[in-house]
């Protein structure tokens, strides 16, 4: 580790993971969990998991579509594995660590965790298998197995991998004078036992093939050589079939693909370095070879073998997946775009611009029109069923607009190529003071935020990357507009992040107002986030990590006191995740108050409904469907005077405590009325949810006779 970097912690392969010692019995982890007021958030993910997984067997869903939410399902284990399996096995150092909020040791999470997550594998390749590969066949997309190609197949293949392939792949023998290699996290390689001595007269016994990521893990087979278009065979067959030609004189006595998923988990003492940019820039290479979590093979690797990699990569024999396919699912989600079948998946969909801002939307519209809407009203944006073009013309004509002075904007996720950095990038070319709160820890994220954080640097423009300790998660522009001898604050607050692709594909709200004390409120935060500002009293906003954890516990605490009092109570929530113990607790209270509780939570939720004397009056479900519920709302009964909010916050403890993130009111009661029908409302009543029950379990409950999609209604409603 070089000496300017020895703040930041690098995991690498010296040092292991030891078996969970002292777990408990099944029974006593059965009983422990029935018992606990709260289900284990790990378990919980993986059931959300298994809910998406589900979308792949409904054939209400278009072929190729299903086809995409098994690789979402596989994708989002290897997450899991990376982050929250990784923590999870952190947390073992610690003998005195306990999960949140359910307090189990970690070893005794690990045990469910294993459990879970080795079912959940084998019904992703059990769908696949006997599923989704059939039913592809059926359509006319076949994947070929090596025992179904015919000789111009063999021949055409045998040519691809000496033209294509081989060249590109560097076979490595293993012994003294060649180590076992560094792999890549989640790479595709292959282990070769061999048999007979090479040119040097070593004897060989095994090898590893590494496969280039720019190599194409599906390939698609010539119509001319199979007769038909859409015939496909995996990389890893053409290399199976052809791994021979990469020893010559050897006699390969076996070809078995695998994967290892590593800690991905980045570990920045911020107080420590001088640069966060920098210091995450020197790490970002690390996330590819942190410790070892996972090994998955193919299911015909012998034991021996498999032995001998849990061995290399010290894990212990829970870590093993052996899987009846690619070790990789995800590979998978190329096949739509390369068969091009309309009939297979879901019908483009073109989302709507509000009324009130049609004029306003040209991309050269710089006259200042949509201040004027926004004097006169809030407007409200319902993403992806309306467009999210407004609000990257919100940034665009502040830009071009000269009585515009500043613009200040956080950065979570933008994607590449985004409309709204180069907004911003221009605005800050033409001399506005342009302030971008770049936040360069988002997961996955990090090194596109460098890279726009680096542009906009470049532009003139002020970046900063939020305040050390706290990942600044909120989503809001602030615009300052001189107008005669008043500067007024124009704002946008969302629920979700500045990022067009996600807007297309991820539910959220958003509001345009011209609001004075909510501009003032998000001028405070900015002005906490950029200098040394102190904790000031918010007018209109809730703000984590200040207010937003108390607020909400408040309001929770009046709705029980409203019904104890006899006034009307209620509480109705939607977010993607619940977690944290302080609000979960306060939701236990209120249900004993007889307070009725809807909460719609799409993925983990630690709450634990339907618990007599606990929270019969509580109520969970989830809702998945062709688009990502993001949403967060709350709404409070109030006693008949009801309050209603968005957040860019879910109620996990992350966001409630660790997170800068805004929460806002909707007070227009035309808007409010909106976000309850479209965003709790007609979730409830949705047919497909999936309901929780007491012991952890989702079921759906569909209504055939009255079926109904929130969504769907919703598309259907907005429809342009």
């Amino acid at each position: 580790m070089s000496q300017e970097h020895a703040t930041i912690t690098i995991n690498i392969e010296d040092k292991s993971y030891s078996e969970p010692k002292q777990t408990m019995t099944q029974s006593q982890l059965t009983s422990e969990t029935t018992h606990n007021p709260f289900i284990n958030r790990e378990t919980s993910v993986l059931a959300f998991n298994r809910r998406v997984l589900e979308m792949a067997l409904n054939t209400e869903y278009p072929l190729l579509e299903r086809l995409r939410y098994l690789c979402i399902s596989s994708s989002n284990l290897d997450e899991f594995f990376e982050i929250r399996y990784a923590s999870l096995l952190e947390l073992t150092k610690d003998p005195d660590a306990r999960t949140k909020p359910d307090g189990m040791r970690p070893q005794d999470a690990i045990q469910l965790v294993n459990e879970a997550a080795h079912s959940l594998v084998s019904a992703q390749y059990e769908t696949l298998q006997q599923v989704l590969l059939p039913a592809l066949e059926t359509a006319g997309i076949r994947f070929l197995r090596r025992d179904r190609w015919t000789e111009p197949m063999r021949e055409w293949v045998a040519h691809y991998f000496e033209t294509e392939l081989q060249p590109l792949l560097t076979p490595l023998g293993l012994d003294p004078s060649h180590p076992f290699p560094r792999l890549l996290n989640k790479s595709l390689n292959f282990i070769v036992p061999l048999e007979g001595r090479d040119a040097f007269g070593r004897m060989g016994e095994l090898a590893v093939v590494q496969v280039p990521r720019a190599l194409p893990r599906i390939i698609q087979l010539p119509e001319s050589i199979t007769g038909q278009a859409h015939d496909f065979i995996f990389l890893s067959s053409a290399i199976h079939a052809n791994v021979h030609k990469l020893f010559p004189g050897m006699n390969t006595k076996g070809c078995y693909q695998f994967r290892v998923t590593r800690n991905s988990n980045l570990f920045v003492d911020e107080e420590e370095v001088d640069d966060l940019l920098t210091a995450l820039q020197g790490e970002l290479s690390s996330r590819k070879y942190g410790n070892a979590v996972r090994l998955e093979v193919a299911d015909n690797c012998p034991d021996e073998v498999a032995h001998y990699l849990l061995q290399r990569f010290r894990l212990p024999e829970n870590a093993l997946f052996k899987v009846n396919g690619p070790v990789n699912l995800h590979r998978l989600s190329a096949v739509p775009d390369m068969v091009n079948r309309a009939d297979l998946v879901f019908p483009p969909y073109t989302p709507s611009i509000p009324s009130v801002l049609e004029e306003t939307n040209s991309l050269d519209n710089q006259t200042g029109q949509l201040f004027d809407i926004l004097k006169a009203q809030d407007v409200l944006l319902h993403h992806p069923f309306e467009s999210f073009a407004p609000v990257i013309n919100f940034i665009r004509q502040a830009a071009a607009d000269p009585q515009v002075l500043a613009i200040r904007m956080t950065l979570y996720r933008t994607g590449t190529n985004s409309a709204i950095v180069e907004a911003l990038e221009q605005a800050a070319k033409r001399g506005k003071e342009v302030t971008a709160v770049i936040e360069l820890r988002a997961r996955f994220d990090e090194d596109n935020n460098i890279q726009q954080a680096t542009r906009l640097q470049e532009a003139g423009a002020h970046v900063v990357y939020g305040v050390v300790g706290y990942k600044t998660h909120a989503k809001m522009i602030s615009v300052l507009r001189k107008e005669g001898a008043e500067l007024r604050y124009y704002t946008h607050l969302g629920t979700g992040n500045y990022h067009a692709g996600t807007a297309r594909v991820y539910t959220d709200f958003g509001l345009l107002t011209a609001a004075p004390d909510i501009g003032r409120d998000v001028n405070r935060i900015f002005q906490q986030l950029t200098s040394f500002a102190n904790v000031v009293t918010l007018e209109a906003l809730w703000q984590a990590p200040h207010t937003l954890h108390q607020n909400i516990k408040t309001a929770i605490a009046q709705e029980a006191q409203n019904a104890r009092d006899g006034k009307p109570a209620r509480i109705i929530a939607k977010m993607n995740g619940l977690q944290q113990r302080d609000v979960i607790e306060a939701l236990y209270d209120a249900s004993q108050a007889g307070v009725q509780i809807d909460l719609i939570v799409r993925g983990m939720c630690s709450l634990r409904p339907g618990v007599k004397g606990l929270s019969e009056n509580i109520r969970v479900i989830s809702v998945l469907g062709r688009f990502l519920e993001h949403h967060r709302i709350f709404y409070f009964e109030n006693n008949a005077e009801p309050k209603l909010w968005l957040a860019s916050a879910d109620w996990m403890s992350r966001n409630l405590l660790s997170r800068v993130e805004t929460c806002f009111p909707i007070r227009d009661p035309k808007l409010m009325e909106r976000v309850y029908n479209e965003g709790l409302a007609g979730y409830l009543a949705d047919t497909t949810s999936w309901h929780l029950a007491s012991d952890g379990s989702y079921q759906q409950q569909p209504n055939t006779t009255h079926p109904f999609s929130a969504q769907q209604s919703l598309m259907e409603k907005y429809a342009k």
